[in-house]
């Protein structure tokens, strides 16, 4: 959580920046803070998204996905296993940091699985993706 945290505190702070940029009419900073609005805004949204996705089995965490979502999987995936496979083979292909999501592509009505580098969200990969589950793939989340 220290490193939300630090996303947070930094998108803030970029966004304040930017406000000032605007009010002054400084175009050359409004340009230079959009790589520290996308990434810091990134990581709050992934992270959010992130401690959602863990809950213990009283939560409703734990167990295998039933109901439209396990028919979903096993409909786009063979299985909950094929997905597990293909969600790691993505995260070991990434190189370097970022995450690895299960989504559903609100317009092909489908569940995909994508990977986006750094901190890009996955609306980064198209405006039609909705994340379900996010894996954190830097280094960080597991020490």
């Amino acid at each position: 959580q220290k490193h939300h945290q630090t996303y947070v505190t930094n998108y803030n702070k970029a966004l304040e920046q930017l406000d000032d940029a605007i009010a002054k009419g400084d175009a050359s900073t409004v340009v230079k803070l959009q790589s520290a609005i996308k990434f810091n805004g990134g990581g709050h949204i992934n992270h959010s998204i992130f401690w959602k996705n863990l809950a213990p089995v009283r939560e409703g965490g734990g167990e295998p996905p039933k109901g439209s979502l396990g028919w979903a999987i096993d409909t786009h995936f063979g299985s909950l296993e094929a997905l597990i496979q293909k969600m790691n083979a993505e995260g070991a292909a990434l190189r370097g940091s970022g995450w690895v999501w299960l989504g559903v592509d609100k317009e092909l009505k489908k569940l995909v699985v994508e990977t986006t580098a750094n901190q890009d969200p996955l609306v980064t990969k198209g405006p039609s993706l909705v994340p379900l589950l996010g894996i954190d793939v830097w280094e960080h989340a597991y020490y």
